[in-house]
């Protein structure tokens, strides 16, 4: 691809001061939490930390499965809370979000801090994630039990704009952790 393809679809690595949402708004395509229901319905009492506009929560509620909808900006949908800064000893449910990129490592760290024994933590996240010494630390540590990777893209859209944005240049997968899990990491494929 163009590098400019990756400029207007704010790929970090080669966007221009400025081309990148400032508060790493990248809204997910509803299809990623339907498929994520498919593989894990066992998700229950749902914390959608990074809610943006709801396009996740959105498909949570309506299959009876979220909790609360939080997000650092009112966007028009759950309430407005800093995930970062939550400070309750824990939350009696599964997390799962599509987490600001730059913040990827410490919204998985954090939501793992949040929940009991046996409950999940699922990420939307770039296939990248796998990569870097620091985040291989978090993987020895704490190893995700499955790793979903969509076979065909999902788009995350600046600012919502699936219009513009219509394509993905990016390859995602759904990173689920079971707190408490310490065995070997499991690769399946989705769509």
């Amino acid at each position: 691809m163009k590098e400019s393809t990756f400029i207007n679809l704010g790929a970090s690595n080669h966007a221009k001061k400025g081309t990148r949402e400032e508060n790493d708004y990248y809204a997910t395509e509803p299809i990623a939490g339907k498929l994520l229901l498919e593989v894990e319905p066992d998700l229950n009492n749902i914390w959608e930390c990074a809610c943006g506009e709801g396009h996740l929560a959105k498909v949570f509620d309506e299959a009876g499965k979220l909790g609360k909808a939080t997000d650092l900006i009112n966007r028009g949908y759950g309430s407005v809370e800093e995930f970062l800064l939550n400070t309750e000893p824990y939350h009696n449910g599964d997390i799962v979000t599509n987490p600001p990129y730059k913040y990827a490592q410490e919204f998985v760290e954090h939501a793992l801090n949040k929940i009991d024994e046996g409950r999940k933590v699922c990420m939307f996240l770039k296939v990248l994630f796998l990569e870097t010494q620091s985040r291989r630390k978090l993987f020895d540590k704490e190893p995700p039990k499955t790793i979903y990777v969509s076979s065909s893209r999902i788009n995350c859209a600046k600012n919502g704009d699936f219009k513009t944005y219509n394509s993905s240049a990016i390859a995602y997968a759904w990173f689920v952790w079971i707190k408490g899990y310490k065995d070997e990491t499991v690769v399946k494929w989705i769509n």
